[in-house]
């Protein structure tokens, strides 16, 4: 199986760990794996021009980094989205780079998805859950799982071992 994975830590150490557990696990289960670090790419946000749905035959007017992830969203059979979350949602930059796809509709070919969320709190988790889970019944894509690591959680043998596990179950 083809999987994308979309770091949106704006910073290496936050969901790092977890997306590095995770592509540890899937590969070893025999899945290819590629990672993309939305959170230290330039993704602007969706200007609502409908280009993309106009002139732009489902491409979209602006022209930044989200020509390199664009094709892991047409190709990839699994997507995971990883990001920490600051304040009650996914960083800004990961959410950039879901609203952007806007110019396609829909993944092409992924039959499922799953997240990854990182916090330095408990119990911050249920926004970014919601949208997550909103975008995939959009979609039509299967939630594979969604798992949350909070403070020293996010490099616990326990937690990076839940992620490993996940992954080759996949």
């Amino acid at each position: 199986m083809k999987i994308a994975v979309f770091n949106g830590s704006p910073r290496r150490q936050n969901t790092s760990t977890l997306v590095e557990a995770f592509r540890e696990g899937a590969e070893a289960a025999g899945h290819e794996v590629e990672v993309y670090n939305v959170g230290q790419m330039k993704i602007a946000g969706c200007l609502a021009c409908e280009y993309c749905h106009t002139k732009g035959n489902g491409t979209c007017i602006q022209k930044d980094d989200l020509e390199k992830i664009m094709p892991a969203y047409l190709d990839a059979d699994m997507i995971i989205f990883a990001s920490p979350v600051y304040y009650f949602t996914m960083s800004a930059q990961m959410e950039a780079a879901i609203q952007r796809v806007y110019c396609i509709g829909k993944p092409a070919k992924a039959q499922s998805a799953a997240l990854l969320l990182s916090s330095g709190s408990p119990g911050v988790y249920d926004a970014a859950i919601a949208q997550y889970k909103g975008y995939m019944a959009y979609a039509g894509i299967e939630d594979a799982g969604i798992i949350t690591a909070y403070g020293d959680e996010n490099k616990s043998e326990a937690k990076l071992n839940e992620v490993k596990e996940f992954a080759r179950q996949l």
